[in-house]
């Protein structure tokens, strides 16, 4: 007797889309939307009567998506872009969004120093600025030490030891603890995690948040680096230290920032944490080609080495380091390189 063909996730999406829309599953027209470093998958429905809406499909067993339903819930209701939520299947790992688009912020960015780049930097950081005053992070999991760490851990596991095969320096373990402690050093606020121009969409000429389902109640210089030391924009040093000062001038005026806070210390906590998120990204982007197969991270490792190097010239004590940088690791990085097809 035949075996009955199993039903894929696509179909099973499909049927669930369907009955939602009280639509014969055949007659729902479903395309392929996008896909993320994660197991996400995204497909766009178009409805009958002209609408659309995105369809994500988050197998549960891989990603769990409460939380990004209960932080899309929250975030609206206080006013954030967020996309609506229309639908949910939590146990399939099926949800159905407003349709943002296909636009992300990057597409709208024209070199460091384009106007139209700039301009675009000042109102992502008029959302962050919005993000931290109305979203609450009391429900949110701690960005803690232990997180941090794991976080730091992914440059000496996947980057050093998993790709380029070479010894940590014996500086790690120092500037470990040095880039922990200076991001809880931090005022603790509503923290997106990856607030880089790949997860704003631009929708009718505004900027909307997506992918916030790991977001933390963290340090508030998070975000502002995602944005500032990113995979697109590499920012002169002028430039950022004064981005950095007006966040600084703001966050002090609302409340976000002690009074307190000197231009230096708190430029200072901001190199050292884009220093603990350009060492975590090199391990991630690492792990993501070497554990998950995916293509076109390797290629932006220099580019957050760059940010590493800019970050680290900011900070005290951390000349052997550069050192090391400079003289062992940016040649295996580029041998490496130039040796994987």
């Amino acid at each position: 007797m035949p075996q009955a063909t199993p039903v894929t996730r696509t179909e099973r999406l499909r049927l669930w889309a369907a009955a939602r829309h009280g639509l014969a599953p055949e007659a729902l027209a479903l395309s392929l939307a996008a896909g993320d470093a994660s197991f996400r998958r995204y497909f766009r429905l178009h409805l009958p009567d002209g609408t659309t809406r995105m369809l994500m499909d988050a197998p549960p067993a891989q990603e769990d998506s409460h939380p990004f339903v209960a932080i899309a819930r929250h975030w609206g209701a206080v006013g954030l872009p967020v996309p609506r939520l229309h639908g949910e299947d939590l146990d399939a790992g099926f949800l159905e969004l407003d349709d943002l688009g296909d636009t992300p912020l990057q597409a709208y960015l024209r070199g460091d120093d384009h106007p139209e780049t700039l301009a675009w930097h000042e109102r992502a950081m008029a959302l962050l600025d919005d993000l931290q005053n109305r979203a609450l992070p009391a429900d949110l999991p701690p960005y803690d030490a232990a997180l941090l760490g794991r976080e730091l851990d992914l440059f000496p596991d996947w980057c050093l030891g998993a790709w380029l095969e070479i010894e940590t320096p014996p500086g790690w373990t120092a500037l470990r603890e040095t880039l922990i402690a200076s991001a809880l050093a931090q005022p603790v606020v509503t923290v997106h995690r990856d607030f880089d121009a790949m997860n704003l969409m631009v929708h009718e000429r505004c900027l909307y948040l997506i992918d916030f389902q790991d977001a933390v109640a963290g340090p508030i210089s998070y975000d502002l680096i995602s944005l500032l030391r990113g995979r697109y924009c590499r920012f002169p040093p002028a430039r950022f230290a004064a981005w950095v000062e007006a966040f600084r001038q703001r966050a002090v005026a609302d409340g976000r920032l002690p009074g307190t806070t000197t231009a230096d210390a708190f430029l200072g906590q901001a190199q050292a944490m884009a220093a603990q998120r350009a060492l975590k990204v090199l391990g991630i982007f690492c792990r993501l080609t070497l554990r998950d197969g995916r293509e076109g991270y390797l290629e932006r490792l220099p580019h957050f080495l760059d940010h590493l190097d800019d970050s680290l010239a900011h900070l005290p004590d951390q000349d052997a380091f550069r050192t090391w940088l400079t003289r062992e690791f940016r040649p295996a990085l580029s041998q490496r390189l130039e040796a994987t097809p």
